[in-house]
Parts: C-alpha cells; sequence; structure tokens
C-alpha cells in the first residue's frame, strides 16, 4: 500500500535578504578565489626564467671554490720561501679583518648612542628705552597741557651666542646645569678677544633658537598697567628634520619685544629646552636608584635594569621577574616586579625639565642709560658630538661597498688560483710515485680504480669482496692501506656521490 501524505501548505524558509533563489538538489561546486590580476603567459614565462636563472647562480656559487689556504707540500715542490711569505701574509690579512670589524662595529655602536657634549651658551639681556619723561625736551612752564602726547616704552633685547671651546672653562662629562649670572660688560670684552683670535675651521653652527623649544616672560604684576597684556611668548614652529633651510622664527641668535612702561620692572625669562633625546626630571624614588635626578627614557630603562643585575635580584627560575629590594618597593610599589613593564613603570617617575629662569630688571632711569651693562648668563647646553657627523659619513661611505666587491673579486680569482696549485699538487705527487717505482704503484692504482668503479657501479660485495679479504685490510696504523691517499680518495668520492 502507498504511503500517502497529508496536503498541508509547506511554509516557506526565513532567509537573509541577501540569500539567492531557493534551489533544490545538489549545489553548484564553488570554486577556489583566484586572484583579481592574473598573470599574462609573457610574465609568467618571464617569471620562470627568472626563477631558472636564480638557481643557475646559486648552483654556480656552491660550485665555486672558496679554500684560499696553499695545500702542504707544495712548498716541497718549488723553489723559495714563497709559501711561507704566502701563509704569512694569510695571517697578517685575518688579523687585519678582525681589527677592522672590530673597530667598525665600535664606531657603529658609538654612532648609535648619540653621545653628547656640553658646551657653554651665554646669553646676554639689555633694554633700551624710547619716549620716556627725563628724555622729552624741556616743555613750557606757561602752557597748562604738560602731556608730550607720547607713550614711554622700552625695548628688551635677549641674545646668546655658543662660546667657543677653547672659550668653555666647563667640564663636559662633570657639569652640572646651573646657571651662572654676572653684570661685567663682557660683550665688548669678548667681541675684542674673538678679532684677536686666528680664524677656526668651520663647522658646524648652533643658534639661540636651536637649544629651547619655546620662551615665555613674565612680568611683575605689580608694576604693569591695568588692562594692557604684558605676555611675551615665543614658540618653534614644526620642522621636517634635517631641513637644509629654516625659517627665521625657528633660526635667529637675538629675540627682541617692545611694551609700554615708564618703572623700572622686574621680569623672568623662562626658556624650555629642545633636547633629542628628552631628559626628564626623575621622582626622587626613581632618582635614589639611578643616583641621579635628571635622565633620558633609555638611560633610565637601562639603569634600573643594571641596578636589577648589580643587586643580583634577578629570579634563577624565571628571568624575567625579579625580587623587589627597598628601593625597588619604594619604586614599584609592590614586592615583584617584570621585567618587560619597566619601560611603562617609568612614566609615572618622570616629569619634563623645568624651564632655565633668567631674572631681570628693566631699567627705565637716566642713571642706568648713562653707562648701561647687560646682565650675562652662561648656560650648558647639550650638542652633538663633532665626531659623530665624520664617523656617521664614514660608515655611510659608498666606497666601502664597491671596495668589499673589488676585494671579494680578488678572493675568487684567488681560490681559483688556489685550486689549481693543488690540482698541480696531485698530478705532481701522482706522477712523483709512479716515477719511484713505477710496477708497484700502477697495480695499486689499477687496484683502486676498479675498486672506485665496483663501488660506483654498486657491484661491491658486503665486506669489501675479495680485494678486501687479505691481511693488509685487517692491519690498523698510519702506515696502513687505510691511511694511504687511495683510501681517502675512494671515501671522498663515495661521500660526495649524489644520492638517486
Amino acid at each position: 500500500m502507498q504511503q500517502s501524505y497529508r496536503p498541508f501548505p509547506q511554509q516557506a524558509p526565513q532567509r537573509s535578504p541577501h540569500a539567492q533563489a531557493t534551489r533544490r538538489g545538489i549545489g553548484p561546486m564553488i570554486s577556489g578565489s583566484h586572484p583579481q590580476n592574473s598573470l599574462t603567459p609573457a610574465q609568467m614565462q618571464a617569471q620562470q626564467t627568472a626563477q631558472l636563472q636564480a638557481s643557475d647562480r646559486a648552483r654556480t656559487r656552491s660550485r665555486k671554490p672558496t679554500d684560499k689556504n696553499i695545500p702542504e707540500g707544495v712548498e716541497e715542490c718549488i723553489i723559495g720561501d714563497g709559501v711561507q711569505r704566502y701563509r704569512d701574509l694569510r695571517e697578517l690579512e685575518r688579523r687585519l679583518d678582525s681589527t677592522m670589524m672590530r673597530k667598525r662595529l665600535d664606531i657603529q655602536d658609538s654612532v648609535n648612542r648619540n653621545v653628547k657634549r656640553y658646551r657653554t651658551l651665554r646669553i646676554w639681556i639689555s633694554n633700551t628705552v624710547e619716549d620716556q619723561v627725563w628724555q622729552a625736551d624741556v616743555l613750557d612752564v606757561d602752557a597748562f597741557d604738560f602731556s608730550t602726547n607720547m607713550d614711554s616704552s622700552y625695548r628688551v633685547k635677549i641674545e646668546g651666542r655658543l662660546l667657543d671651546e677653547e672659550d668653555d672653562d666647563l667640564d663636559s662629562e662633570d657639569s652640572d646645569d646651573e646657571d651662572e649670572g654676572t653684570n661685567s660688560n663682557a660683550m665688548d670684552e669678548d667681541g675684542k678677544e674673538k678679532a684677536q683670535k686666528k680664524a677656526k675651521a668651520p663647522g658646524k653652527q648652533y643658534k639661540l633658537s636651536h637649544f629651547f623649544k619655546a620662551m615665555t616672560v613674565e612680568f611683575d604684576r605689580s608694576k604693569g598697567k591695568e588692562g594692557a597684556d604684558q605676555s611675551v611668548e615665543w614658540k618653534k614652529p614644526v620642522v621636517a628634520p634635517n631641513a637644509a633651510n629654516l625659517p627665521n622664527a625657528a633660526d635667529f641668535d637675538q629675540l627682541e619685544f617692545k611694551r609700554g612702561g615708564d618703572e623700572n620692572t622686574n621680569i623672568t625669562i623662562n626658556l624650555f629646552r629642545d633636547e633629542n633625546p628628552e631628559r626628564f626630571q626623575l621622582s626622587p624614588a626613581l632618582a635614589d636608584i639611578l643616583d641621579t635626578d635628571v635622565a633620558t627614557r633609555a638611560e633610565a630603562v637601562m639603569g634600573v635594569w643594571d641596578y636589577i643585575k648589580a643587586m643580583g635580584l634577578q629570579e634563577d627560575d624565571e628571568k624575567r621577574s625579579f625580587d623587589c629590594d627597598d628601593r625597588l618597593r619604594a619604586f614599584l610599589q609592590r614586592d615583584k616586579g617584570y621585567i618587560p613593564f619597566l619601560s611603562e613603570a617609568i612614566i609615572p617617575h618622570i616629569n619634563p625639565l623645568p624651564p632655565v629662569k633668567l631674572p631681570y630688571t628693566i631699567r627705565v632711569d637716566k642713571e642706568f642709560h648713562e653707562d648701561p651693562q647687560p646682565t650675562i648668563y652662561d648656560i650648558q647646553v647639550q650638542v652633538d658630538d663633532p665626531l659623530r657627523a665624520a664617523l656617521t659619513s664614514y660608515i655611510a661611505n659608498p666606497a666601502y661597498a664597491a671596495n668589499l666587491r673589488h676585494i671579494n673579486q680578488m678572493n675568487e680569482q684567488l681560490a681559483l688560483l688556489v685550486q689549481k696549485i693543488t690540482n698541480s699538487k696531485s698530478k705532481h705527487t701522482f706522477f712523483d710515485a709512479l716515477s719511484r717505482n713505477p710496477t708497484e704503484f700502477i697495480a695499486k692504482w689499477l687496484s683502486s680504480q676498479k675498486r672506485d668503479l665496483e663501488v660506483i657501479s654498486g657491484e661491491a660485495t658486503r665486506g669489501g669482496g675479495e680485494d678486501a679479504s687479505g691481511d693488509e685490510w685487517r692491519r690498523g696504523g698510519s702506515e696502513s692501506i687505510w691511511g694511504s691517499d687511495n683510501v681517502r680518495e675512494s671515501v671522498n668520492l663515495l661521500v660526495g656521490r649524489p644520492k638517486p
């Protein structure tokens, strides 16, 4: 009896908005994704040709001789001491290559460390006045209007110059970042001394704006005018690194500003350092570990790591973790630390360096301007080591790569000559042994060739067959058959046989 089904209408299956129409039966086979830009036959042929050429070059390089040592026994076949002199020259070349490579690595390490030197930046601060009361003409005493219709003003000039190294008596290693001020008339004296000195070799000249990224002037609010804006601010514009020409706002030795006023005013000039890499002020906890108050981010991380190694706090089982002593506990606020997190742990303990503060009094009185004297400050700043540019150009010299290629070509020619000498030495040894005892030598040579032929053709019996069953094959030592040249050649031939 045939089974019947109830004719209920079937509900259409729910489909997503992006589904295709319903398809019954076996779905179509979906091929893998093909690259959108398929290669043309010409491109495929060019690619195959390039691969074949690359494999040919690799095969050629593998077949090139590399041994540059003259084999033993050649000195007995030639006249003179040329072999010994060649070996001495090779030994000298090894020592020279080792020394040059070590020095080159030292130079690269010195360049990468970016060593800085301290030099003295001398800053002169002075001011001139305009339209002051004591500068005006005598007024008419009979007139009621005593105003001059002029506003009193002053102009402040900030000038900086990097002193020459012979004038800089500050130690580049042990000097501090303290500012020293003086009120002597050193500007004119320095100018006279520089005129008498011999001209120096040209070098990189740093200007005042090179050492600072911002400059602000704070006025004494008690002497400022009501409603007058006395603020002065300069910020270095963003320039591309190693730019050839800098804008005027980022390349100057002198900064001037003019403000109105007829009274002596105290100001403070704030100079914000522009250093690369940037130095930071360390917290007391971190400064206690590093024994310094100022360091770069990398110096802080390496200093903590050196402290952990010096104190032996690193765990034996897990080298990435370490135990904290009292100083590290005050720094990390925990009993155990992890070396990969040191760079993040020092972030709360470093702050930007405070600006260099230069106090100055703007004088507008007549007594001072009868014989004005600038205020002078000496500030220690960081400059690049002058040797760094020379070392960088030495490392990046394109002639070095050209010389290496030339030396490599000469080494290849030398290896070919040594290979020819080795072949000639083998021929000489062969004919020399043949000349001494031709009968015995030919018998041994034929036996060796027969054995090599059996090994190559795979016909050699297990255990060596008849040729290896005698007493001479059982006897060992340097004088036995196993120490002969024939056995060495056979073994080398067997080892060098390509696998099927």
